[in-house]
Parts: structure tokens; sequence; C-alpha cells
């Protein structure tokens, strides 16, 4: 089977922003967040396997973090982060639709393993605290 999602080599991006500019993007910042996130995760125990990963063509999914955790479990990690609480905060933002797009995604990922190990759909919210919700949501 030919691969056809992209994930950004680990261990992540740059969080400069692309026109030089001092002044944070929207970009830059969730950039921020995910390095935060996936450090997080780390000293936790989990292993990192992708970032960022696509699935092609519009109106696909992406995957923030894609990680092991130590019983071999794949763990699909969306990262939210707010700058405010206002309107519900990071986790808020986490309906329904984009649910259904990381599921989607994941579903992709694993079409390129032989033998798909159990997996989990995580939540790592970065807002003045990291607060990490394992389980979150599951596919449907």
């Amino acid at each position: 089977m030919k691969f056809l999602g992209k994930s950004k080599p680990m261990p992540g991006g740059d969080a400069a922003t692309a026109s030089g500019n001092a002044t944070p993007t929207t970009r830059s910042r969730g950039a921020a967040a995910e390095d935060q996130a996936l450090a997080y995760l780390q000293t936790q125990g989990l292993r990192a396997v992708a970032r960022n990963y696509r699935t092609p063509g519009r109106g696909g999914g992406e995957i923030d973090l894609v990680m092991q955790d130590r019983d071999g479990t794949l763990v699909f990690v969306e990262v939210r982060s707010r700058s405010s609480s206002a309107f519900g905060g990071a986790g808020a933002s986490i309906g329904a639709v984009k649910q259904r797009r990381i599921v989607l995604a994941a579903r992709h990922y694993l079409l390129r393993l032989p033998s798909p190990p159990p997996c989990r759909f995580d939540v790592v919210l970065v807002e003045e605290t990291v607060q990490w919700i394992q389980a979150a949501f599951d596919a449907h």
C-alpha cells in the first residue's frame, strides 16, 4: 500500500513566524503548545511516533501528535490551546465535527500498519497549565 499521508519529522517544528516577525502568529502559538504537550507526554512515559499527520486532499483530518504508550497503545492526541478561557476555553473547541476529522485521520494512519495496535484518543489542553485527558472521546 502506498503511504499518502504527511507528517512532520520529530521532534517538531520551529515556532518562529514565516515572516520573521517577533509577533507570534496563531500557527506559531499552536506549534509552541504542541511542543509543550509533546514534552509533557514524554515525561509521562509516552513515545513520539509522528507529529502533524495529515490525510491527503481537502476536507481530511489532522492529528497533532501520534504517541505510543508503554503498553503499546497507539495514542492519537489533539492539542488545544487558548489564550483566554472565554467561550469555554480550549476544551470547548473540540466538537463533534473536529472529533470526526481526527477519527478519519486516525483510520487513514492505521491503514498503513500491518497489524493495528489498540488505540485511544487523548486531548491535551494547554492553557495556564497542561491538562491531559486520556480517552477523551471514542471513534464512532
